[in-house]
């Protein structure tokens, strides 16, 4: 199959927002937690740092989902690859 340019474009914003959304991912997961050790002061009688780790990170996890499921929604619609309804 050949692709055509528009497909290319296509692809081409896919491979964009799923990098940027992975080295988002990479930051939060890696970054933000290896420095966390260094909050030491408490949070709800919790170090700060666990918090960071077991909260922070997964509420940053779901909105990297949710966005990725929106802009890829409005990508297929604008490229008409969009599922749309079967019925």
């Amino acid at each position: 199959m050949q692709l055509t340019a528009r497909h290319r474009e296509y692809w081409g914003k896919n491979l964009r927002i799923t990098g940027l959304l992975l080295a988002l991912w990479f930051f939060v997961t890696f970054v933000v937690l290896f420095f966390s050790r260094d909050l030491t002061f408490s949070f709800f009688g919790w170090p700060f740092s666990f918090w960071v780790a077991a909260q922070g990170a997964l509420v940053v996890y779901c909105l990297i989902i949710w966005y990725y499921a929106r802009y890829m929604n409005k990508l297929d619609k604008e490229y008409g690859v969009s599922e749309g309804d079967e019925s």
